[in-house]
């Protein structure tokens, strides 16, 4: 069976949200998300390379809407071998979404849709299918749900040197999830890249 690995930019406090500007995602309390762009002070190119090889390892997406529809007005438009689309635009993708009626917007995209517990099923079905792991990136509602059914198998984290206090997470707050730690690699920049799997009871 093939795995669901999280792939994020993460801040020392767990914030995914809108690492590369405001305009990925401003959503929030109040005044809305205030800290987009957070990671481009630490950038340097090992996290680059890092992103090129990791595409190698998957041939699916499964993302939940609204990142979704962020990642499809970016990359929609651009060829399939251009470099910015790095390998998303030709991947079979996957949105869960109740509101979208149509999956059209991106290339190579189906929707998952209905009631929760559907929603799961088709989930867990992807897995069994062959291919290689599903990547599953921003997304954090979803990431939370899938998570609460031990249907996550990885977790491969960029961490910036950054504390920022608020924004969405990669783990809810209730989340209790016992991870291994598989390989920890530190970038010149203060990123430290870490990958975990995720411990269940033999």
């Amino acid at each position: 069976m093939r795995k669901i690995i999280v792939a994020e930019f993460m801040t020392l406090d767990g914030i995914i949200q809108a690492p590369g500007g405001n305009d990925e995602d401003a959503e929030g309390a109040g005044d809305g998300f205030a800290h987009g762009g957070w990671a481009w002070p630490y950038w340097h190119d090992d996290i680059d390379a890092y992103n090129e090889a990791a595409m190698s390892e998957f041939d699916t997406c499964l993302l939940g809407r609204k990142t979704w529809q962020a990642f499809a007005a970016t990359f929609e438009p651009l060829a399939d071998d251009a470099p910015q689309s790095a390998g998303l635009s030709t991947m079979r993708k996957y949105v869960v979404s109740n509101t979208l009626s149509s999956a059209d917007a991106w290339r190579n995209s189906t929707l998952i849709s209905g009631a929760s517990g559907d929603v799961m099923t088709q989930v867990r079905a992807l897995k069994e299918q062959p291919g290689k792991n599903i990547l599953m990136n921003g997304s954090s509602q979803l990431i939370h749900s899938l998570a609460q059914r031990d249907l996550i198998d990885a977790y491969h984290l960029l961490v910036f040197p950054i504390v920022l206090g608020s924004g969405k997470k990669v783990f809810a707050d209730d989340a209790q999830i016992t991870l291994q730690l598989i390989e920890a690699r530190p970038i010149p920049s203060g990123v430290t890249f870490l990958r975990y799997a995720v411990e269940r009871p033999a």
